[in-house]
């Protein structure tokens, strides 16, 4: 596949299973970040080609991050996840720039990768 992402949550553990999963999926996790602010200089930084990230963050909201990372030149695919549903964040989520959500109860590296390629 090819694919690198950048994983994108407050929750330590979230984190760790989200890495092991995209891993074991054929994704190349080539960094994670804990904060809105921490996601955006890692995006810069690492230039992933996907961010898998967290709606909900201690600093901030993944949609506007996600609105910065989409209005970025060559910015990278942006894949928004929640344990909240996706009908709590309304029309925002369609706006943002991000390629799709995903309950992170429903994870999995073809769902990302689905998403992806829908949008390229």
């Amino acid at each position: 596949m090819g694919l690198t992402v950048l994983i994108v949550d407050d929750h330590a553990g979230f984190r760790g299973f989200a890495r092991r999963l995209l891993e074991a999926g054929g994704l190349e996790v080539i960094g994670e970040a804990a904060s809105a602010a921490s996601a955006l200089s890692a995006a810069e930084e690492l230039k992933p080609g996907v961010v898998l990230l967290d709606i909900r963050l201690p600093d901030g909201n993944g949609i506007d991050v996600a609105t910065r990372l989409s209005e970025a030149e060559a910015g990278p695919a942006v894949v928004l996840v929640s344990s909240r549903d996706a009908a709590a964040y309304g029309p925002r989520l369609e706006r943002c720039g991000a390629r799709g959500f995903i309950p992170k109860a429903e994870l999995t590296a073809a769902g990302v990768v689905a998403l992806i390629e829908a949008g390229a």
